[in-house]
């Protein structure tokens, strides 16, 4: 299988690989450099959807895509919480190229209030949580539309996350299957 380099000038997004930095829930980059790649697939739909925001004058930005099984084992090891994390032995649609997370921004690049951020653990992350501001109600509804317009499914529990319907019919890859190597050699 063939995973898809997503990056411009072929897909217009702005990639920012949050698990190749110390900005995401375990405080430690997961991989060594940032890749972004998705299935054919998963490629196609979300050219489509890009192809939509930018009829709203908005633009993609990409926290993760696909995800290593290696990364996977990684971020369940330092917290086993199938309410956001695939359990790795299961598998999850970002180990199998696909499944994105993502959020909208502006033309200027300012991204749009959503009311927490990426991977935020907690409740006010699932789609509908009572409490949020309209603003971030409304900009998730319209990430929801966008996507699901372009042919995505959503995680209920996970307003950034999308994947392709029936994706466990896709094998889990490792990082062996990534066009570069974005995990770093365990010594």
């Amino acid at each position: 299988m063939t995973l898809v380099e997503i990056a411009p000038p072929d897909f217009d997004v702005d990639a920012q690989i949050l698990y190749a930095t110390a900005d995401n829930f375990t405080g430690a980059p997961i991989y060594a450099r940032p890749g972004c790649y998705l299935h054919e697939e998963a490629a196609e739909r979300l050219a489509a959807a890009i192809a939509l925001a930018a009829r709203q004058g908005l633009r993609l930005r990409i926290f993760d895509a696909f995800r290593p099984s290696e990364a996977q084992w990684k971020l369940w090891n330092h917290t086993p919480d199938p309410e956001f994390l695939s359990d790795p032995r299961i598998g999850s649609p970002h180990s199998r190229g696909a499944a994105v997370d993502l959020t909208l921004v502006d033309a200027e690049g300012r991204t749009l209030d959503m009311g927490t951020g990426f991977d935020d653990f907690t409740p006010l992350s699932h789609h509908g949580a009572p409490g949020l501001p309209a603003e971030a109600e409304a900009n998730r509804f319209r990430l929801l539309g966008l996507m699901t317009t372009a042919g995505w499914d959503f995680y209920r529990n996970e307003w950034w996350h999308y994947h392709l319907f029936d994706n466990k019919r896709l094998p889990l890859l490792s990082d062996a299957d990534a066009p570069a190597p974005m995990m770093r050699p365990e010594a």
